[in-house]
């Protein structure tokens, strides 16, 4: 059975659940990522990509207690799965494989 695919975006939300952890709801990934990326996501887009990465099993969410802050609402919260684990770390894996191939003149031109 094929795995279901990470994008880029995807697992940009995935790496912000798991760095937030028990405050991963919505507007703090959006607002974590605007500030931690300097990239400029919606809230409605990341709710989009949290839904998908629910349905294919990278996330589970609950809900959190009502705040006051949120007018008596409760916020959804989410928490990366087993498989959403896996999929992190096979990601990493194979961009540092693919790092290292990368030949050492190369790097230097470029100066990383």
């Amino acid at each position: 059975m094929k795995r279901p695919y990470l994008g880029e975006l995807e697992e940009i939300v995935l790496l912000t659940v798991a760095t937030l952890q028990e405050l991963a709801y919505c507007a703090a990934i959006t607002q974590t990522i605007d500030q931690q990326m300097a990239r400029s996501v919606s809230f409605p887009t990341v709710h989009t990509t949290l839904q998908r990465l629910e349905e294919k099993g990278f996330v589970s969410s609950q809900m959190g207690g009502a705040t006051h802050e949120r007018g008596g609402r409760q916020k959804r919260l989410f928490t990366v799965t087993a498989v959403g684990q896996r999929a992190l770390i096979e990601c990493r894996q194979v961009r540092s494989q693919l790092w290292e191939q990368i030949p050492t003149q190369v790097l230097q031109v470029w100066g990383a």
